[in-house]
């Protein structure tokens, strides 16, 4: 009379069995396949460290001195997209042509671990007519090697949106140009010099309005390509940097920004700098800078004024 009851009983555990087993047999079963997996090889690894989990733009572009910032002026941001468990790279071409000179520079940055930033750019200033007129020969080309640390001390642009204190870096850039004789010629006290700055950004996401502020400690003569002190003045003098910048769009940034110069040469005077830019970010490996540039008097001409542009590419 209880038999019944005592066969589902039964039943119910072989099922309850059955499964349990199937369970632990595919477990084994996939314990070989999952040792077989292939670990991830050193080029996956490395290629995770290039996370770009920045937000776009926030990377902002190359300025003409290699650094990462606006076109004139140093930024406290770290190139790249890198966070900071990451790495960002870029690389850059920039031609500035003026009413009589042009500028072309390359050059390479990496940012590590948004926390420091190394950069290399390569520069020509050509001096067209002008060369020929001063005795130089036309095309006289000035070459300037810069190369630059810039290192974040506090603060984070993006993040700290509810602080009033802007992020914060300090850096310095060594440059060295190649027409010593020339610089010597016009007053110049040396080719080579070394600029130090502490730069401040702040980044206001809700308003999407990017304010900078820096102060660079510096001798050089034209951005370095007349060398570095004069007979003047051969001693560093504080000069200011300033940026602002609206987004428009995300991808679409439109601003302005000015620059103060030394004034150590006898032969002309050196006035500050100015730009009006628009920056388009396609996406964040690629982006493209233009600008309406003013760098004032340079040696016999006033008012050098003409258009800026900018590739930069990354990742």
């Amino acid at each position: 009379m209880h038999i019944g009851p005592e066969i589902g009983t039964q039943g119910q555990h072989l099922r309850i069995s059955v499964l349990a087993l199937a369970i632990l047999g595919g477990a084994v079963f996939a314990a070989p396949a999952l040792a077989d997996a292939p670990a991830p090889s050193a080029l996956d690894n490395g290629m995770a460290m290039f996370d770009s989990g920045k937000l776009l733009a926030t990377g902002g572009v190359t300025n003409v001195e290699g650094a990462g910032g606006g076109g004139l002026a140093t930024w406290a941001l770290i190139t790249g997209y890198g966070t900071d468990n990451g790495v960002g790279v870029d690389a850059h071409y920039t031609y500035v042509g003026l009413s009589d000179y042009n500028l072309q520079t390359v050059g390479v940055a990496i940012g590590v671990m948004d926390r420091v930033e190394l950069s290399y750019a390569w520069s020509a200033f050509d001096t067209q007519q002008t060369g020929a007129a001063l005795g130089l020969g036309k095309g006289f080309t000035f070459h300037q090697n810069i190369a630059g640390l810039k290192v974040k001390l506090f603060g984070d642009a993006i993040y700290d949106q509810d602080a009033w204190w802007p992020q914060i870096s300090a850096g310095a850039q060594y440059k060295a140009t190649d027409r010593s004789a020339v610089i010597a010629f016009v007053g110049g006290k040396s080719h080579d010099g070394v600029d130090v700055y502490l730069t401040g950004t702040k980044l206001f996401l809700a308003q999407s309005l990017l304010v900078d502020i820096t102060l660079r400690e510096t001798k050089a003569n034209q951005l370095g390509f007349l060398g570095f002190g004069g007979d003047k003045s051969n001693g560093y003098s504080t000069q200011f940097e300033g940026s602002a910048a609206y987004l428009f769009r995300r991808n679409l940034a439109l601003g302005a920004e000015f620059r103060t110069k030394p004034d150590n040469l006898s032969i002309a005077k050196e006035d500050a700098a100015f730009d009006v830019f628009a920056a388009y970010f396609l996406n964040k490996n690629f982006s493209l800078t233009l600008a309406y540039v003013n760098l004032g008097n340079i040696v016999i001409h006033d008012n050098q004024q003409g258009v800026y542009a900018s590739l930069q590419a990354g990742f």
